[in-house]
């Protein structure tokens, strides 16, 4: 395995592992404690129609997703407070504009069509130096932003009426949050694709649930499990030559499957000698 790291493709895998199980395991662990992942499942779905408009602008399809993730995310936010509809509602209508935007665009493209399997499906071993760069800036900036507003955000996820009462800024907190969300969702997209990337944002946090309910201690251990699940994912793509996103999410439904399974043991010997 050690000849692997010769390759400058399984290195930058190695890396965008690293960041992705940081970015996803902090903004993961806020999904999930806010209940969030619908939510989280529309801004991905509705990512697509920026990456449609990027194709056909001619701009990297990523800063295209970018830019409508964030705006579909903002919406969200701002039509499910304001409007008369309910937040699923507007969830539905974002998630279906988004993907038929997407399709629109791609299919007025001049030229062929271009290859959208790795934005669908993900593969993290065609990760860039570009894509790297923006997955690390990204990271850096939810632990630093994590780090400084961390008793807010927690007051937001789990006593929202306090964080009134005391005059917190939940409005700009919260939108500066769902962008994150959005921002975290775009970048590692490569990684395992618009279609099973709210695995990655909710099933590490569902096995760290299991073992913790502290919200600190559930961001460390969504981390260390998704980064297990990730290098494990990648490894068995590698020796049975099948999708790398497909493989990292299959990785982590098993260790679900374990500790699920464990727990449930665990019980029925406790029950059994009691």
């Amino acid at each position: 395995m050690m000849e692997l790291f010769q390759y400058q493709f399984f290195v930058n895998a190695l890396w965008a592992a690293l960041f992705t199980s940081i970015s996803c395991g902090i903004i993961g662990t806020y999904i999930v404690s806010n209940r969030l992942v619908f939510l989280s499942g529309g801004i991905t779905h509705s990512s697509f129609g920026g990456i449609g408009v990027g194709y056909y602008m001619g701009v990297n399809p990523i800063l295209g997703a970018a830019v409508f993730s964030v705006l579909s995310a903002l919406g969200i936010e701002l039509f499910s407070r304001k409007g008369q509809l309910r937040i699923d509602s507007v969830i539905g209508i974002w998630w279906s504009f988004g993907m038929a935007v997407g399709i629109i665009f791609i299919y007025l493209t001049p030229g062929y069509a271009p290859n959208l399997m790795t934005y669908l499906f993900g593969s993290i071993l065609t990760v860039s130096q570009g894509d790297l760069l923006f997955m690390g800036i990204l990271t850096i900036v939810i632990v630093v932003f994590f780090i400084l507003f961390f008793r807010i955000i927690l007051y937001i996820s789990f006593d929202e009426g306090y964080a009134h009462v005391f005059g917190m800024p939940v409005g700009l907190m919260k939108g500066l949050l769902i962008s994150l969300v959005a921002l975290t969702i775009v970048v590692n997209i490569k990684v395992v694709g618009i279609i099973l990337l709210i695995s990655l944002l909710t099933v590490p946090q569902s096995i760290a649930n299991q073992f913790t309910q502290v919200f600190s201690r559930m961001i460390v251990y969504s981390v260390a499990i998704s980064l297990l699940g990730v290098v494990s994912g990648l490894l068995f793509s590698y020796s049975q030559d099948v999708p790398s996103g497909a493989s990292i999410i299959f990785a982590l439904i098993i260790l679900f499957g374990l500790t699920k399974a464990g727990f449930y043991l665990r019980g029925k010997l406790r029950t059994t000698n009691g």
